[in-house]
């Protein structure tokens, strides 16, 4: 009974911290927030933050890895064929939707550009696949594919969250994929006129 009790508070102590230090980093840039802040803000004392982080970078990577791997469990489903790829990516965007102001200070100019690079490469591989393997496109050109639309997305995501998500995420998974198939197709057509 103990262990779920210290299991629960160590979740409720860090998801406090992530608060904490996203509400601060909506204000300011990461180089100016110290975890003498963090902790006031959160109501946790500083040696319990460091139980956890050893600083606010590393508890920025923890939050990145956080959500990278969550997006990677959807995207796994993806190699399933079964899966409908329009309810797949809907997934994707409620989830950004859930986490919107992680993913709009994460996406933003002022966000972590490596962070921004390992969402293209968690893509990569699949569509990669996807389009060698069932569209007769060469590697090469599947490669330039894959920059264009995976770049396209990033985008699409960082408007729709700029504006406050107006739209559904029905609407933008079914947006993002057919523009995807629209760049597959048109690719298509230029292998065969070669």
């Amino acid at each position: 009974m103990k262990d779920v009790k210290d299991d629960r508070r160590v979740k409720y102590t860090k998801m406090v911290l992530k608060e904490s230090f996203i509400n601060l980093l909506e204000k300011k840039d990461i180089s100016q927030i110290t975890v003498k802040e963090i902790c006031e803000d959160a109501d946790i004392n500083r040696a319990t933050f460091y139980s956890h982080y050893t600083d606010v970078y590393d508890l920025l990577k923890k939050i990145e890895n956080e959500l990278l791997e969550n997006v990677n469990v959807y995207l796994s489903q993806l190699y399933h064929k079964e899966v409908n790829e329009t309810q797949l990516t809907e997934k994707i965007f409620t989830y950004i939707k859930e986490n919107a102001k992680l993913c709009r200070l994460l996406l933003s100019e002022r966000g972590d550009l490596s962070f921004q690079k390992k969402i293209m490469i968690l893509v990569y591989d699949k569509i990669i696949n996807d389009l060698t393997d069932n569209s007769n496109i060469s590697r090469e050109d599947a490669e330039y594919v894959y920059s264009f639309a995976i770049t396209g997305c990033v985008g699409i995501v960082q408007k729709w969250l700029d504006e406050d998500m107006k739209k559904s995420p029905r609407f933008m998974a079914e947006m993002v994929l057919k523009l995807t198939l629209g760049l597959i197709n048109i690719s298509r057509l230029q292998e065969k006129q070669r």
